[in-house]
């Protein structure tokens, strides 16, 4: 039985818990391996904090060593209790992976130090192994807001404005706060200025990933780059934000051709989802509190790989379908959501 935490859940392996040894990893190009399956912690407004904080436990007793944190989800501070149980119940922090991310209203030079470090604090850590800008838009929006929600002081991207705020994460890494640090829901433009830009370049970028939404582009750009993708949303977010659902929505997990192989497979079409991804080189970061749930994410993980004739049947099933539109991030009357992708290629003008 291992240490009990304040929260009263103590931390054991569990006796059908997956080898972390044989979860695979992607190498970064420190030469850092990061495990290629995470648990995400966004409740999306609708699972508690505390609920989150005992799967972080439970997801851990099962093998998980990779844990997707932010500070905008309101749970850090309950995650770090969870995170102190796991390694004072015997995990070692070298062999933990914990990224945080700096929320929009942070940007400001001033900010950037402080908001990782009140992370930090709140998950009782040392260090970061990555910390990304969450948003490249200082724009913020209230909690449980909806889609024609608008800040007053929201700003288009502002390339030299985000570069003062990567010279800022970069000091992070200079004084051994995080080991790395990254992006978040950018463009192939925007990332590329930042790459030409950065003395610390981008180690990973998280952006939405899944079956009905593969972006091939962004995703080969990563790719070429040296850039590790972490693919959000990676069985197509069921507990999504309602603000961001709309009408013309997909549903990867009802695909004919997801159904088709889990059938074959006899696992819910959410884990071959995951096999997808991982096999694709992404890391999904799926979020459950269910046990049963992220259990059998993690065996997807080191079971037995979709054929080469299921991955090519799942890259023809690409329907373009963005989940997280990001409305509230819009900076000026009459715009849609498009204007913050950059769909035509270039950095949407102000």
């Amino acid at each position: 039985m291992g240490k009990q935490s304040k929260e009263g859940k103590p931390f054991a392996v569990a006796a059908d818990a997956v080898d972390p040894e044989k979860v695979p990893a992607r190498q970064l190009r420190t030469g850092a391996r990061i495990p290629a399956i995470g648990l995400g912690t966004f409740g999306s407004d609708r699972v508690p904090g505390e609920e989150i904080a005992a799967a972080v436990i439970g997801a851990a007793e099962v093998g998980y060593r990779h844990f997707d944190c932010a500070a905008v989800y309101g749970n850090e501070h309950l995650i770090g209790r969870s995170l102190k149980a796991v390694m004072d119940g015997g995990v070692r922090r070298e062999d933990l992976w914990i990224t945080s991310k700096l929320w929009n209203d942070k940007h400001g030079e001033a900010d950037v130090v402080p908001a990782c470090e009140k992370s930090l604090d709140d998950l009782q850590l040392d260090y970061l192994d990555l910390y990304l800008v969450h948003w490249p838009f200082p724009n913020f929006h209230p909690p449980h807001c909806d889609a024609t929600s608008r800040s007053k002081d929201a700003k288009p991207y502002n390339h030299d404005e985000y570069m003062k705020t990567w010279r800022q994460m970069e000091k992070l890494v200079d004084r051994g706060l995080v080991k790395h640090i990254g992006t978040s829901n950018m463009t192939v433009p925007k990332l590329e200025l930042v790459l030409r830009d950065a003395r610390v370049k981008p180690a990973a970028e998280e952006l939405e990933l899944h079956p009905h939404f593969q972006q091939p582009a962004m995703f080969d750009f990563l790719v070429d780059k040296g850039i590790v993708p972490i693919g959000y949303s990676p069985i197509g977010s069921p507990a999504r934000p309602d603000r961001d659902k709309t009408l013309d929505d997909t549903v990867d997990i009802e695909d004919p051709v997801i159904v088709r192989i889990a059938s074959r497979l006899e696992v819910h079409p959410a884990v071959v989802c995951v096999k997808w991804a991982i096999q694709r080189g992404q890391i999904p970061i799926p979020m459950s509190t269910n046990r049963r749930n992220y259990l059998a994410n993690i065996r997807a993980a080191v079971s037995a790989p979709l054929t080469k004739a299921d991955m090519d049947e799942i890259a023809k099933i690409d329907k373009n379908c963005r989940l997280i539109k990001g409305h509230v991030f819009l900076w000026k009357d009459g715009q849609t959501w498009e204007a913050l992708w950059d769909v035509d290629g270039k950095i949407t003008p102000p």
